[in-house]
């Protein structure tokens, strides 16, 4: 029977947060289902399991939360979350994830997202991070506010192009190729990277890669 849009119910619903995940374990989605449509703040409208998914589901309707994880199959959230913020700038992202690494937060916090939870987090915290973020406000879960505050004086802090760089050379193109995707001169390229080998405290591009690895940089 079709629900009259004026019956209580609706208007209920339309008060409710709307919130869409993109993660690529379905028993996390599963759950998160569970969650959200239990909390009587919100209801789970759309599911994606990578970031192709996540694209299509978004052209369709767009989620007053998007939660979003970093590890997908396809892409990684890192470059997907700025796209998103992109084109839809009323989605409020709550990245939802395992990563705890200083630099992947900091990057997507200052890339478009709203907020930061771990996996391992209360479902009550969970629950507050939907509320929060969508209310206009910035949240971190617990564990991550502290190691934000324990590692921010100690910590590497890269420029937007910094990270395109490193991109770049992670891709494996050489800096006159670097010079013409960054539309920038070859000299210039030579000196912002030595100038980031000495940031990352490198001295080749064997180690640069191994600290992309280990620090999830790109």
């Amino acid at each position: 029977m079709e629900t009259n849009k004026n019956s209580p119910l609706s208007t209920l619903r339309s008060q409710l947060i709307r919130v869409a995940v993109t993660d690529d374990h379905k028993v996390v989605v599963d759950g998160l289902d569970k969650i959200i449509s239990e909390s009587g703040i919100a209801v789970f409208t759309d599911k994606s399991y990578d970031a192709a998914g996540c694209r299509r589901m978004l052209s369709e309707a767009q989620p007053d939360v998007l939660l979003l994880d970093i590890g997908l199959p396809d892409e990684s959230g890192l470059d997907l979350c700025p796209e998103i913020k992109k084109k839809y700038p009323a989605i409020n992202i709550l990245i939802l994830t395992n990563y705890t690494e200083y630099t992947v937060i900091s990057h997507i916090i200052n890339n478009g997202a709203s907020g930061y939870v771990l996996k391992n987090a209360m479902p009550e915290e969970i629950i507050e991070g939907i509320r929060t973020v969508a209310a206009g406000k910035r949240f971190l879960c617990e564990e991550v506010d502290m190691l934000l505050e324990t590692k921010k004086d100690n910590s590497l802090e890269l420029t937007r192009r910094e990270y395109e760089l490193l991109r770049l050379i992670h891709e494996g193109n050489s800096n006159s190729e670097i010079a013409d995707k960054m539309y920038l001169g070859y000299e210039t390229i030579k000196s912002y990277r030595k100038n980031l080998f000495q940031k990352l405290n490198v001295h080749n591009t064997a180690q640069l890669m191994k600290i992309i690895a280990e620090k999830k940089l790109v």
